[in-house]
């Protein structure tokens, strides 16, 4: 394993910059994801290959496409594999006969080798590349959020489905994982400015209400009729820069979801109703 390459460097810094985006302590990426505390440190800090998986649950949990992220993982992990290794060309070795540039004492000169260099430039500068553009994604403060592109299903499996999925963590059943949820009609933008909306999964059969830019105080219910409403408190500084979920509601009536927002300090909520 070569995790001092510059490839693992970047998949790391990459993987710090989407953290420090979304603002997420390791305990909580624990709790939404299938990864523990201690494997996210190692993780973030280059100590241990990342699983593809992990990748994609951090980008799901941050809310951003893993396009960027995968990138600088395929170079990552054809150097922890050997792959980038293997595929570079091997170092030119020097005739056996003396070459006529050889010294008086009949040593041959040393060379420089070439072999590598060309290669590790290209990589560190793939890498390097990747970094800039994973950076360069727009802040989630900025507008709406990013929509997640569809993936291929994933590692680890999907904890639950339909009515085991109630009252479930969306992002620690694995549910929310890209390629796995998708929106019930489009976002809303509620007149304080927070953006809120109803996710669903098809794998799990399991729906949930998601909130953005939310403020101290703000509460998101997202109910259906003959099943306990789940809801969520924006109750801390670190939740008003991230995503926030509700507990999922599993089977449910997909025509008959409603999610309803209450401002910090009000009473009237602002309510929304699903369109499958």
């Amino acid at each position: 394993m070569t995790s001092g390459a510059p490839e693992c460097a970047a998949l790391a810094e990459g993987l710090r910059a989407v953290r420090a985006r979304t603002g997420p302590s390791l305990v909580a990426l624990a709790e939404r994801t299938a990864y523990s505390k201690s494997s996210w440190e190692r993780y973030l800090n280059g100590k241990k290959p990342v699983p593809r998986q992990a990748v994609e649950a951090l980008c799901a949990t941050a809310g951003e496409p893993p396009e960027r992220l995968l990138a600088l993982w395929e170079l990552a992990d054809a150097e922890w594999s050997g792959r980038a290794r293997l595929s570079r060309p091997a170092a030119q070795h020097p005739s056996v006969a003396v070459p006529t540039d050889a010294g008086s004492d009949g040593a041959v000169p040393r060379r420089p080798r070439h072999g590598r260099w060309p290669a590790i430039v290209a990589g560190a500068a793939a890498a390097l590349a990747a970094v800039t553009a994973a950076l360069a994604v727009p802040d989630s403060g900025a507008g709406e959020p990013t929509g997640l592109t569809a993936s291929p299903v994933l590692d680890p499996p999907p904890a639950c489905h339909g009515t085991t999925c109630d009252g479930m963590d969306p992002g620690r059943s694995a549910c929310g994982l890209p390629g796995r949820a998708d929106s019930l009609g489009p976002p809303h933008r509620t007149r304080t400015g927070t953006g809120v909306e109803i996710r669903y999964s098809s794998v799990c059969a399991a729906a949930w209400g998601r909130i953005w830019h939310a403020r101290i105080g703000d509460v998101l219910e997202l109910s259906v009729l003959g099943v306990r409403p789940r809801r969520v408190l924006i109750d801390s500084t670190a939740d008003t820069d991230v995503y926030r979920f509700t507990a999922m509601i599993g089977a449910p009536d997909r025509a008959g979801l409603r999610l309803c927002f209450t401002a910090a300090g009000e009473t009237d909520p602002e309510c929304f109703h699903a369109t499958p």
